[in-house]
């Protein structure tokens, strides 16, 4: 598909016109990453952002210890790294490919200069980092208000309702990704699968979960009852 028609499915640049995007597209570079693949590191220089075409990208923060926090992880049309276009001059975490990916770059100078020229792609990424902002602020709330069993009632939750509400799905993310996701460590994140097991909230099957008790699972996740 060329990068016009990719662009075209994108909420980022809905409602441009064809030229518009034949604009956007002469300044498209094409990337292609191994999967476990660095693409930029926290500090570096920010001198663009990126769309995944393909794959999946995670981007996270390290404590000084070493541990990792997930922030986002970013599937097939969604951009990243859109801050240093706007603010600041360096990316403001890591990002790192969980598998082979595709990926877009948009170099900050030729796209600033779009922007200038077309006020309504300056609104599409403003709305496309309002949802960003969003996103983190929940990610705060859950990380500091909720505990851990809540955070995960929180997020099987979040993947049955965007795999249309259904009770039975697949963890996106593997077990280990998904402690650095909701801020604890593997070992603790298998105890309380273990234990939303034996209250009959769901059933695990490798990454397969079914939820058996949605009520329950909503109760937890609001903090309305313990495991």
């Amino acid at each position: 598909m060329e990068i016009r028609q990719h662009l075209s499915q994108v909420d980022l640049f809905k409602g441009l016109t064809v030229e518009e995007l034949e604009a956007i597209a002469r300044i498209v570079s094409n990337k292609e990453y191994k999967k476990g693949q660095l693409i930029f590191s926290e500090g570096d220089e920010g001198v663009g952002f990126y769309l995944v075409i393909s794959g999946r990208v995670k981007v996270y923060k390290l404590s000084p210890e070493g541990k990792e926090q997930i922030m986002h992880i970013f599937g097939p049309g969604q951009p990243f790294a859109e801050v240093p276009v706007f603010e600041g001059s360096r990316y403001p975490a890591n990002a790192e490919t969980m598998d082979n990916c595709k990926l877009f770059f948009f170099p900050k100078k030729d796209f600033v200069s779009l922007i200038l020229e077309n006020p309504s792609l300056a609104m599409n990424m403003l709305a496309s980092l309002s949802q960003r902002l969003k996103q983190f602020s929940n990610l705060i709330e859950t990380l500091s208000l909720k505990e851990v069993p809540g955070r995960l009632a929180s997020y099987l939750l979040y993947l049955s309702d965007k795999n249309g509400s259904i009770d039975e799905f697949k963890l996106d993310i593997a077990k280990s990704q998904l402690a650095s996701l909701l801020g604890t460590i593997p070992e603790t994140l298998s105890r309380i699968f273990t234990k939303m097991g034996n209250r009959d909230l769901i059933r695990t099957n490798g990454p397969q979960i079914t939820i058996l008790d949605r009520t329950g699972l909503e109760d937890l996740a609001e903090g309305e009852t313990k495991l």
